[in-house]
């Protein structure tokens, strides 16, 4: 019985994601330690998984595809740059969801009871939806990065239709992870 690194997400399409890659070239002039995630792998995640025995990755896709089929469409924009934990010793550097952040927010929720009777944990972080751009290496001040980050206050990466949920496979290897989609469902 293998086991599947599992997550569930919403893709940003070609405009965010060429904006966002624009954006770590930027942001990586100031900081260069920093694991930026490449640009294939920007997403939004819905929930993230764990190890999921691959007998259950179909029950997981039904799941999602029923919860799909009950939930419109939606626009979603992308809007602001920030880090947790702060921006003088940023951890995780992200961009945040403006129009857009309820509806990810009610497919969260729809999503994780279903999943959780199926046996997966809930989160003990309260669901804010993000796209992670990079994760900082070191615990250094950053006051480089803090002055930069305080620029981009009024950065805008754009908008998007999100039409499908995805159940996405995380290989990890040595290169970083590598993501493949092992079911798509569509929104109403």
């Amino acid at each position: 019985m293998a086991r599947i690194r599992t997550f569930i997400a919403v893709d940003i399409g070609k405009v965010i994601r060429d904006r966002s890659v624009a954006l770590q070239e930027n942001l990586a002039r100031t900081d260069p330690d920093v694991k930026w995630v490449e640009p294939q792998n920007l997403h939004v995640t819905l929930l993230f998984l764990g190890e999921v025995d691959d007998r259950d990755v179909p029950c997981v896709c039904k799941i999602v595809a029923d919860c799909a089929q009950k939930l419109p469409a939606f626009s979603m924009t992308v809007a602001t740059v920030g880090c947790f934990p702060n921006p003088r010793r940023p951890r995780i550097i992200w961009i945040g969801i403006g129009e857009g952040t309820q509806p990810l927010c009610q497919i969260h929720d729809a999503l994780e009871i279903p999943l959780l009777e199926l046996g997966f944990r809930r989160e003990d972080r309260r669901y804010t939806p993000h796209i992670t751009l990079g994760r900082v290496r070191t615990d250094r001040p950053a006051d480089a990065f803090a002055a930069a980050l305080a620029k981009l206050t009024g950065w805008k990466g754009g908008d998007v239709m999100v039409t499908e949920i995805l159940i996405m496979a995380s290989k990890l290897t040595p290169q970083g992870p590598e993501y493949t989609v092992l079911g798509r469902a569509p929104l109403a």
